[in-house]
Order: structure tokens, then C-alpha cells, then sequence
């Protein structure tokens, strides 16, 4: 049933990109690829919606082929690395700049004398530094180099990552986008040591809103009705999602079934461009994969109840600080920011605004050290947030017992 998904999926966004680029598909495609495309780049705007869906819906046909390949039997993890990667497919990844990245990860795996399944997702969300490819290949005309040098990236990736899942103990949802961050932290450090490093950049699409919303509305009631009808035309069931905290690894296909975990995949989509559009935003390329990657992690540890304290807290930061509210880093900031649901759904509301806020914070300017090479930066900033405030929320709870049972004693004296 994921399998038909998936590529249900694949095939909505790749009709869509061939009826709206039409002839014009592979001028388009050939315009992604060779664009540099760190952070913000959208392709919507530099190739044209039909191109950049037409790249999204490829992209995510191909990683799904390759789970097919390699006989996965497909879970929630799956659905949550094919959406992500086909929301960041709008803005960041191409057919050309993720390949790399995937065959170091698969470089380590045999090196090591695993299977390739092991690293598999590992190599999926990896390819938040695929930027990096295009970035030595083109922009730097490395050539064959600069594709040596990101297959040795690809290959570091999997042991950092192991290690950084105990550094936010899987509080931070994007644990390869905490990975990404660092490595992009050190690449950053010796692009900008030879002078080698890109300039800011903001390339934000604003029209086709009408298109672009009936598309989105479209495909995400369509996901929530596949799934109510999966589950019998019943909302009873749905309920049991909210239940669990979303710490990683929460995938709700294993721990309740795919109907429910569709229902939610269509949900959180709907509450996202719900979001974009009231706040006076614009539905492009970025906030799509925002609304993609929070869809898509609706079926491995987010649900409304968790993700609504994390998205106030990075609201009231917004509606606080000297961004304007619906400025691009903000928007994304609420979408991506649902990183840090599993604080909300441990330690409960509360500690979720004050993540968020934190958040809304240090993900403005935790760019600068990666020079946008790390699509995830929501998951690098989410990392230091869960760090930050895991001992805090200890030191309370510490207090709060010690209080207790002082206040205990006395009672009984």
C-alpha cells in the first residue's frame, strides 16, 4: 500500500509538471541543474512551476524505484525521506546534485560490510548537502574533482549521524539535518578560508498562487480521504496518533497502521498551506517543501497535538523579534520548525513554545557557517535548541520533585 503511495505521489507531481512546462521540460530541467542552488534558491522561479514539479515528482520516483530495488518493505521513515526529498526537490536537490551524496553513503555501507539497507535513509536525507555538488562542480569548476570530494562527504555522513542522534537523544526529528549542518559547517569553513564560498541569496516566487494552492489542496484532501476510507470512513482510530510523543524513532505505520498515518500525512498538508496562505505568504518552491517535509514527517513523529506548541512558539518569536512575521525565514521557521514536535510531546505545551521561540531565534543565523550548503538548516538550529534545552527541562523537573517531596514531608509532619 506505501509502494502505491509512493508513487501515487511520484505521478500526481510529474503529470502536473508536464502539463503546466509542457515542451519546455527539458530546458527547464537543464536550467535546475545547472543553477547554483543553496539556500534560498527556488525553482519554481528559475525554471518555471512546470520544470520544478516535473524535477520534485522525478526525483521521488526514482529514490522510491530504489527501495523497490533494494526490496525495503516500505514504513513510515519511508514516506517521511520520499516527501522530504520531494519538497526539497522544489528548491535545493535535482536530478543531477543528490547522486553523489547517495553513493558515498553507499560507499561507507560496503566498506564497512553492511548492507545497503542499513544506511539506506541515511543517504535519502543526506542529500540536504546537495547543494555542495552543484556549488564545486559548476560554480567552481571543479568537475571530477568537486564529485570526489562530495562522495567523501557522502561517505562521513553515516557515523556522524549515528552520533549526533545521542547529542539531542532523537528530540530533533531532522537528525540528519543536524548532521548536514555540521559537516556544511566545516565545508563552509574552508570555502570561505580559499575565498570559495557563495554569496547570499533570496529567490522567492510569488505568482501562480491560484495553481499552485488548487494543486496542494487537491493532493493533500486526496491523501486524508484515501486514508479514511482505508480506515472504514472512522476518525475514532485517529486519535491513538496523538498519543505518542514523536521522539525518534515514532513511525506510526509500525505502531498504529498506514489508514491512520495517511490521515494524518493529509492533515498536517492541509494545516500547513492553510498557514502559508492566512499569514499573507506565498506558495513557492521553499514553502512547499516546508508543507511537503511537515506532511511527510506526519508519518514518523508528528501530529497537530505536538507540532501546534513548537509552530506557536516560533509565531510568537516572529510577531517579537525584527523579522517581519511573514518574511521568508519566519514561514519556513514554522513549517520547518515542527523539527522540535517531540519536546512538545514529551514535556508537554509549554516547553513546545519555548522551543519554538528559541528556535525562531537561532535559525536566522545559523546559516552564515554552512552558507546555505545544508538544505535541513531548520534541523542543524533544531539540534542546538533540543541540546539547549533537555538539561534545562531536566534541572526543572529535578527541582520540581525535590519541592514535592519537601512539601510532602512537611504535610506529614
Amino acid at each position: 500500500m506505501i509502494y502505491k503511495f509512493l508513487f501515487f505521489m511520484s505521478v500526481f507531481f510529474i503529470a502536473f509538471g508536464l502539463v503546466i512546462g509542457n515542451v519546455s521540460i527539458p530546458s527547464q530541467i537543464a536550467t535546475i541543474i545547472k543553477s547554483p542552488d543553496y539556500l534560498i534558491t527556488d525553482y519554481v522561479e528559475i525554471a518555471g512551476v512546470g520544470g520544478a514539479f516535473f524535477n520534485s515528482g522525478l526525483l521521488m520516483l526514482l529514490f522510491t524505484l530504489l527501495l523497490k530495488l533494494l526490496r525495503v518493505d516500505p514504513t513510515g521513515v519511508s514516506i517521511a525521506a520520499i516527501m522530504t526529498i520531494g519538497g526539497f526537490a522544489l528548491f535545493g536537490k535535482n536530478l543531477f546534485n543528490v547522486w553523489p551524496i547517495v553513493t558515498g553513503v553507499f560507499l561507507y555501507t560496503l566498506m564497512v560490510g553492511e548492507n545497503l539497507r542499513t544506511y539506506l535513509y541515511v543517504a535519502f536525507f543526506g542529500t540536504a548537502l546537495a547543494p555542495i555538488t552543484t556549488h564545486l562542480v559548476f560554480g567552481n569548476e571543479f568537475n571530477i574533482l568537486g564529485i570526489v570530494i562530495v562522495l567523501f562527504i557522502g561517505f562521513f555522513l553515516p557515523p556522524i549521524a549515528s552520533f549526533a542522534l545521542t547529542l539531542h537523544k532523537g528530540y530533533n526529528l531532522y537528525n540528519v539535518g543536524f548532521t548536514a549542518g555540521f559537516l556544511g559547517m566545516f565545508i563552509g569553513a574552508l570555502l570561505r578560508a580559499y575565498d570559495l564560498h557563495p554569496e547570499p541569496r533570496l529567490i522567492w516566487h510569488e505568482r501562480n498562487q491560484l495553481l499552485l494552492a488548487l494543486f496542494l489542496f487537491s493532493l493533500f484532501f486526496t491523501i486524508f480521504l484515501f486514508g479514511f476510507k482505508l480506515n472504514g470512513w472512522k476518525l475514532t482510530s485517529y486519535k491513538n496518533i496523538l498519543k505518542y510523543s514523536g521522539k525518534l524513532l515514532t513511525d506510526f505505520v509500525l505502531l498504529e497502521n498506514e489508514a491512520v498515518t495517511l490521515m494524518n500525512v493529509g492533515i498536517l498538508g492541509l494545516c500547513g498551506t492553510i498557514y502559508v496562505l492566512a499569514v499573507g505568504s506565498k506558495l513557492n518552491g521553499p514553502t512547499i517543501g516546508g508543507i511537503m517535509t511537515l506532511a511527510g514527517f506526519g508519518a514518523l513523529g508528528k501530529h497537530p497535538k505536538n507540532v501546534l506548541p513548537v509552530a506557536v512558539g516560533v509565531i510568537i518569536g516572529a510577531l517579537t523579534n525584527s523579522q517581519p512575521f511573514n518574511s521568508p525565514a519566519m514561514v519556513l521557521a514554522v513549517l520547518f520548525g515542527t523539527t522540535l514536535a517531540p519536546i512538545a510531546g514529551e514535556f508537554g505545551f509549554l516547553w513546545g513554545v519555548v522551543a519554538g521561540y528559541l528556535h525562531s531565534a537561532l535559525v536566522i543565523n545559523v546559516g552564515s557557517l554552512h552558507f546555505g550548503m545544508n538544505l535541513y538548516n531548520n534541523g542543524f538550529s533544531g539540534g542546538f535548541v533540543a541540546m539547549f534545552l533537555l538539561p534545562i527541562i531536566e534541572a526543572f523537573r529535578n527541582m520540581r520533585n525535590i519541592f514535592l517531596e519537601r512539601t510532602k514531608g512537611k504535610n506529614e509532619e
